[in-house]
């Protein structure tokens, strides 16, 4: 698997388009959205959209690539990034300088808004309490990839398999 910088990028900067009045979405809830559209895809269609290394730590979902990509995004002035105070915390907010001109094929389109509506309403702790149960990122060891082909164990809860399956 050969990492898609430029998907990856896409789902990225969609993902910040669709949560920019969200003011709990900061980093963790955005890396773990990503997570969750990859292993989505490849639990329907046995491939991931980006081909991201996710790796299981103590704090959560950790996307390999995530901070080399935002850092890249700021640089060339497309995203900036501040800290926000949110209750007793401080988020780590991303938001685009432009909306971006980004188009997926159909089915694309449904895995990844399908994904996005019900995690982007969460808070970081209950977006990771929520992934800590996900049977992929359960079966993985602290401080080591999440294997894409333990999608295939999920709960009924977590998998979208069904949903997708005729479309």
């Amino acid at each position: 698997m050969a990492f898609n910088k430029s998907e990856y990028i896409n789902i990225l900067t969609y993902i910040l388009s669709n949560c920019y009045d969200k003011p709990h979405v900061g980093k963790t809830v955005i890396s773990t959205t990503m997570y969750f559209i990859d292993f989505n895809y490849y639990e329907v269609y046995g491939e991931s959209l980006t081909d991201e290394e996710y790796v299981k730590s103590k704090k959560g979902i950790l996307p390999k690539h995530f901070n080399k990509i935002t850092e890249e995004l700021i640089e060339r002035k497309k995203i900036y990034f501040r800290k926000e105070p949110y209750y007793h915390t401080t988020l780590h907010k991303y938001y685009l300088t432009h909306l971006p001109d980004v188009h997926f094929s159909k089915k694309k389109r449904n895995i990844i808004n399908s994904t996005i509506r019900p995690l982007i309403g969460k808070n970081a702790t209950s977006i990771l309490k929520y992934a800590s149960r996900d049977p992929p990122f359960q079966m993985a060891d602290y401080n080591e990839a999440i294997d894409y082909n333990n999608v295939y164990l999920r709960y009924p809860r977590y998998s979208i398999r069904k949903k997708f399956i005729n479309l």
